[in-house]
């Protein structure tokens, strides 16, 4: 964070224009889209037939409920996102967002400046 408010106070220096974009990736794995995952999966990598229908399975039917000062909220079915703490969730999200371009790749597009830091 240090290195991001020296680059802001160097560029003020120079008068230069500072914009200040943050991007919190923490829930993205909630986010995923399942039908636009089996898409990019039967398209992009060619799954199809038997292993298409497992990760289908894999994904669908999941449920959450919170629990919170003793009292417990109704079942949600869960229409978004890749179940966390296993190997294949990682991998999924990883396949979903494969398509998309990456964040330094556009950053370096427009000439601007990357800092990566991790909370």
């Amino acid at each position: 964070m240090l290195r991001v408010w020296s680059d802001i106070l160097m560029a003020a220096d120079v008068q230069q224009v500072t914009l200040l974009a943050m991007l919190d990736l923490s829930a993205a794995f909630d986010c995923v889209d399942h039908t636009i995952l089996l898409q990019r999966l039967q398209l992009g990598t060619g799954l199809t037939d038997v292993v298409l229908q497992w990760i289908s399975s894999f994904l669908s039917e999941r449920t959450q409920q919170v629990a919170y000062n003793g009292e417990q909220s109704t079942i949600q079915l869960l229409l978004f996102g890749v179940p966390q703490g296993n190997v294949l969730g990682p991998l999924l999200y990883v396949l979903y967002t494969a398509e998309q371009p990456e964040l330094s790749s556009v950053v370096a597009q427009h000439q601007l400046r990357l800092h990566n830091v991790r909370g």
